[in-house]
């Protein structure tokens, strides 16, 4: 979504995130905690979406420290937050992810309304075409049936692109692994999203890694399955070595 790139002309003050739980400290170990996590690099983080019901609070936030950090970071935060007001605690959730539908998908699987979390519109580049909207409605919704093995993010404005590699968690799914792409293209100003079907772990991150080297083929289809089971347990792919790092 943000990104150093963004035309100076489409710049505006980024709005601030206030979580709200400073008088909720009753719980130092949980407070200091969420410091570490997160508050720490508050003023670096955009709310990119947030929800507000009751003691529970969601938020979709933008970390713009990331791309100094590790190569491939993902730069997006997903929270959710509990309080309790009447023992002036709070529990909280949290989780990196490399693109803002999959934090949405993870909040909307912890309670928080679909309508409720869109992204705001001003901060960051709208989807290019109708297959980039419908893919997104899919993911935030169904995001819940595929595991995260492997992410990488790049912000290079003249290649700006996030890979994810995903496995079904259904073992009987005709495509068990999938890649999905988002292309950000900067003189336009708007962002597609693809995906691809894939037999194996190997192909999945040989074509993520391919992409990342400028040596990608088309995406291969996707078969569809008819449902979804979730297995008992899922061990994470292995990350290839990623490309040297462009700025």
């Amino acid at each position: 979504m943000l990104s150093p790139s963004e035309p100076a002309s489409a710049r505006k003050p980024l709005p601030a995130v206030e979580f709200d739980v400073d008088d909720l400290d009753a719980d130092e170990e949980v407070s200091l905690d969420f410091y570490r996590q997160v508050e720490v690099r508050s003023d670096m983080l955009v709310p990119l979406a947030e929800h507000h019901a009751g003691v529970h609070s969601y938020y979709v936030l933008f970390d713009r420290t990331a791309t100094w950090g590790h190569p491939g970071m993902p730069q997006y935060v997903a929270v959710h937050l509990l309080r309790d007001q009447e023992k002036e605690t709070f529990t909280f959730e949290k989780e990196l992810l490399p693109l803002p539908v999959m934090a949405q998908s993870w909040l909307i699987h912890r309670g928080c309304p679909a309508g409720a979390i869109a992204l705001n519109p001003e901060l960051g580049p709208p989807p290019a075409d109708e297959a980039t909207r419908a893919l997104e409605q899919r993911l935030a919704g169904d995001g819940d049936h595929y595991a995260m093995g492997y992410s990488y993010s790049r912000d290079d404005p003249d290649d700006m692109v996030t890979v994810v590699a995903l496995r079904a968690l259904d073992e009987r799914a005709a495509s068990p692994f999938r890649v999905v792409v988002e292309e950000v293209d900067t003189d336009a100003w708007t962002h597609t999203l693809r995906e691809g079907g894939f037999a194996t772990v190997e192909e999945a991150l040989q074509w993520c890694n391919d992409r990342l080297t400028g040596e990608a083929g088309p995406l291969p289809p996707v078969r569809l399955a008819a449902s979804f089971t979730r297995p008992a347990a899922l061990p994470k792919a292995p990350a290839p070595r990623p490309p040297g790092r462009s700025r």
